[in-house]
C-alpha cells in the first residue's frame, strides 16, 4: 500500500486489533446497505458470517 511506504505501520498491539476489527465491522455493514440498496438479497444474506466472525473477534 502506497500510505505505509511513507508512514510505518502500527504496532499491533490489542488495541490496535481491536480498532481494525471495528473498523471492518462498520466497512461490512456499510457493504451489507449497498447490497441491500441494490436488491442483493444473496449478498446480504452472505455478509451476516463476516460480520459475525469480526464480532467475536471483538469478544474478550
Amino acid at each position: 500500500m502506497a500510505f505505509f511506504d511513507a508512514y510505518p505501520r502500527p504496532v499491533e498491539t490489542e488495541a490496535v486489533a481491536w480498532r481494525r476489527h471495528v473498523y471492518e465491522v462498520r466497512h461490512l455493514g456499510a457493504l451489507r446497505l449497498e447490497r441491500h440498496r441494490l436488491g442483493n438479497e444473496a449478498g446480504v444474506r452472505d455478509s451476516y458470517p463476516a460480520v459475525a466472525e469480526e464480532l467475536s473477534a471483538l469478544a474478550p
